[in-house]
């Protein structure tokens, strides 16, 4: 907590810290003297005295380390040039690479979608700054500096930076800007132009270790895409090929902590060369050093060689230093002859690691690694003894005590990072544990292999992907029920509440589950039945919350209304549609076509499985900007889908590929839209394809202007216009074909375009007149839709408008034009949004004006 202070609230107060933690000091010293001549033998006095000493010494050791770790932070011209802000020229620094390059695609929207992005963490050991740039400093200046950083480098140059490794050094020319929100580790961002230029290779350790797992990843490239992307980030924490969807999956399963190597791996691979640990100092242990009998201490040697190495292959993460703190400790205590106490082992390298490294006080992964671990070794043999005594298997109370043990200290932090709690974390995890060992085990099999022999790595990483094809399995099957993710608020009234439940649903299981003294004369008592039938009245709740049935769903939520004939759904920033097709036996559809995905696929799942459907005819992409495509992997995600069709302009070019990839792997044939296409799903839905014209496409250029525009028609006769992201050049130009064509008709309901921003062309929104108006957005999001003058235009032409932002997903109902009606759907707390709850209210329209009247619920905000 004095660490977490120091870097946070207490950064900028150095000079008072400092003698804060000096008087803290010297008053635990003086405890510490005092306590151990006012009092002899164990006593109670002396043992408070003595902690209370010990509490302040460990307090004003942290404040101390803490202040000389970040003081590099705010000293030399780089982080004085980051605060300066302004124009900022080009510095010419020699660095060291500290960690791995980190290489991802922007996927905003705008000109640079697409482009590819690399990160990588660095010390800036010298620094020539230009003449003038320092305040009171003339003339050009050589500056020696210990100064931590992050380098951006974008474009073509990525390529240059992405081979390099820890410890390489370096000479580029960068640009100094501020650090990025939340980065507290750097004293500036540095902005990287150019490819750089080598001045010292790596070291010896940081050129074996990139040697091996380059060879991994070569050795990988044959197995399928889940195998490959999980097998290098399982054992040496490479996710470069991860996935995202399975990326998304894994966490949305509580089984995050399997996506990147932990500490859970190097307990394997010791355990292998130890023995179990309860028995590694004594006469029975077991393991590899034993059979080949190599004595305690050599062997305790041996087991500190490989922790240390594991560490540099693995790289530096949260978990794996946690275990390697513990595992050292242990080793130490089997070197020595001492006995092995692991909770004092946990505290101690916690104690240890926060000094040496500060950061870790505020590092989430370090934080639920060191839960995960106490409650493995604290709760866990205690709840799997209670499940014994109640009759459960051996092996199979041993399992779920530990694994609802670290789950129940976990879960309060991930709530905190993610705003939602997993139902199915404790049985995937279960289920995922038979596959960890093995994977991993394997998995360094191929690692070792590969130096030696590049084809058998190959021929070993075959048997390795079936543990690893497994935990995908578990991971994307779990991810696919419907109620295996539960909202839950976020920030810490989300923790302290999911704290204070789990405390709660610990105190009450024990009296559900039943004993060992029920059987047939318990049952004939007057309360015998009592714990077996609210168990499975429990069991029963749990499956239906799990699985949530479309029509058992339907009948708890009223959602979605039984005439719908679109749906906008709530995606956030972005942009999703879907047009039910009515079943031919009648009935709550099951199929529909979708009119873009959003920017995540949760959100898109999330839609269409509360609405019911688990087929999609016709996927349709107006154009390729993230925040309209990067949620298809959702939609794709257990559905059956006919085609993706998209716009003829493949910009961004990253993004429309990335959309050509998720189609092809799932079978999904991809076509283009064609100027006057006319299409039918059913004879509920059909649709017009207004734009783009071949012919206009020159003269109203770029991606928003590429959107493909469709007029809709449903059953009972409303009529739809949805406008992708058209901007005014391209709206003047449909506009303009649609007279020409004769074709100048209006609609019931407008998607308006762009997400409601200012850029409208009102001739156009005039002619469609329509009389409901669909604005889809995101809560607070920083590019100001709706604009408040687009709003306020569209009111004036007599539309009544809905914003996703303000009530969630909207239905339009009706039978027809003079039934138009909608109902909409807040669907719970997700980051970014910050509603809570779930309601639904309707609107009608009697003849032409679109008013509210009371269905599910209170009336949606009128815009």
């Amino acid at each position: 907590m004095v660490t977490a202070g120091v870097l946070g609230p207490g950064s900028g107060h150095g000079a008072v810290l400092a003698v804060v933690a000096g008087v803290a000091a010297l008053l635990g010293l003086l405890l510490l003297v005092l306590g151990i001549r006012a009092f002899t033998g164990p006593t109670r006095g002396r043992r408070v005295v003595v902690t209370v000493a010990g509490v302040l010494l460990t307090a004003a050791a942290a404040a101390a380390a803490t202040l000389l770790h970040t003081a590099d932070l705010r000293r030399g011209p780089l982080p004085e040039l980051a605060r300066t802000g302004g124009p900022a020229p080009a510095v010419g620094v020699d660095l060291t690479v500290t960690g791995d390059p980190r290489v991802r695609v922007s996927r905003g929207g705008g000109a640079g979608a697409g482009q590819s992005l690399l990160t990588v963490e660095a010390v800036v050991d010298r620094v020539t700054v230009p003449d003038g740039l320092l305040r009171g400093e003339p003339g050009p200046r050589t500056v020696r500096t210990r100064t931590p950083v992050t380098v951006l480098v974008r474009g073509e140059d990525v390529a240059a930076w992405e081979p390099l490794l820890p410890s390489a050094r370096l000479v580029a020319e960068v640009t100094v800007r501020p650090p990025g929100e939340g980065d507290h580790e750097s004293a500036a961002l540095l902005i990287a132009h150019g490819e750089p230029r080598a001045s010292a290779p790596p070291s010896l350790p940081q050129r074996i270790a990139g040697r091996l797992r380059a060879g991994l990843r070569s050795a990988t490239d044959g197995l399928p895409p889940d195998e490959r992307g999980l097998l290098p980030g399982l054992v040496v924490g490479d996710t470069s090929r991860l996935p995202d969807n399975l990326r998304e999956a894994f966490r949305d399963t509580d089984l995050a902590h399997l996506v990147a190597v932990s500490g859970a791996n190097l307990a394997i691979v010791l355990g292998v060369l130890l023995g179990a640990p309860g028995r590694a100092g004594t006469a029975e242990r077991r393991g590899l050093a034993a059979l080949l009998g190599i004595p305690l201490r050599t062997t305790a040697l041996v087991g500190a060689a490989v922790t240390l190495a594991f560490v540099t292959i693995c790289r530096p993460e949260p978990s794996v230093l946690r275990a390697a703190g513990t595992g050292l400790i242990g080793l130490l205590a089997l070197a020595t002859g001492r006995p092995r106490r692991a909770v004092p082992a946990l505290a101690g390298t916690a104690l240890l690691l926060i000094l040496l490294d500060p950061y870790l006080a505020r590092s989430f992964g370090f934080l639920l690694s060191v839960l995960a671990t106490a409650g493995l070794l604290v709760l866990g043999p205690r709840w799997a003894d209670a499940l014994r005594a109640r009759g459960w298997p051996r092996h199979l109370a041993g399992a779920v005590g530990a694994t609802a043990a670290a789950q129940a200290l976990c879960a309060p932090v991930t709530v905190l990072l993610s705003g939602h709690v997993s139902l199915v974390g404790i049985p995937c995890n279960l289920l995922a544990e038979l596959a960890v060992a093995p994977a991993t085990l394997l998995g360094f099999a191929v690692l070792i292999a590969d130096p030696v022999s590049p084809a058998l790595a190959r021929i070993l990483a075959e048997p390795a992907a079936v543990p690893t094809g497994w935990l995908a399995a578990v991971a994307r099957h779990g991810a696919e029920l419907p109620g295996g993710r539960l909202s839950w608020p976020g920030g810490w009234f989300g923790a302290v509440s999911l704290a204070v439940g789990t405390a709660a649903l610990c105190w009450t299981v024990p009296l559900l589950l039943p004993g060992r003294s029920v059987g047939p004369r318990r049952w004939r008592s007057p309360r015998g039945w009592i714990r077996p039938v609210v168990t499975g009245a429990l069991l029963l709740v749990l499956l239906a919350v799990l699985l949530r049935p479309p029509p058992l769903a339907r009948i708890a939520t009223g959602w979605p209304p039984p005439d719908w004939r679109l749906v906008m759904c709530d995606v956030g920033q972005g942009d999703m549609v879907v047009l039910p097709v009515p079943p031919e036996g009648g009935g709550p559809p099951d199929s529909a076509v979708v009119v873009d995905a959003g920017p995540d696929p949760r959100e898109a799942d999330r839609c269409l499985r509360d609405l019911g459907i688990d087929r999609v005819p016709l996927f349709l992409a107006t154009h390729f900007h993230a925040d309209h495509v990067e949620g298809l992997p959702g939609v794709l995600r257990g559905r059956r889908v006919g085609a993706v069709e998209g716009t003829a302009v493949d910009d961004p070019p990253g993004e429309a590929a990335r959309v050509a990839d998720w189609a092809a792997r799932a079978g999904v044939p991809l076509v283009r839209a064609a100027p006057g296409e006319r299409r039918t799903a059913g004879p509920g839905v059909s649709w017009e394809v207004l734009w783009p014209d071949g012919e206009e496409s020159a003269v109203v250029s770029g991606p928003n202007n590429a959107s493909v525009v469709l007029r809709v028609a449903v059953a009972g006769g409303l009529r739809f216009a949805l406008l992708g992201d058209l901007e005014p050049p391209a709206q003047e130009a449909l506009l303009s074909r649609l007279r020409a064509a004769g074709k100048e008709n209006e609609v019931d309901v407008l998607k308006v375009a762009h997400h409601g921003s200012a850029y409208q062309d009102w001739a156009l929104t005039a002619a469609l007149s329509p009389r409901l108006a669909l604005i889809s957005c995101g809560e607070g999001n920083p590019y100001g839709h709706p604009s408040p003058r687009t709003v306020d235009r569209l009111r004036a032409l007599g539309a009544t408008v809905l914003r996703t932002d303000r009530v969630g997903d909207i239905a339009v109902t009706g039978d027809g034009p003079g039934d138009l009606g909608a109902s909409v759907h807040p669907h719970g707390e997700r980051p970014g949004h910050g509603r809570g709850g779930s309601r639904a209210s309707r609107a009608a329209t009697p003849g032409a004006a679109l008013v509210a009247r009371g269905g599910h619920g209170p009336r949606a905000p009128p815009g």
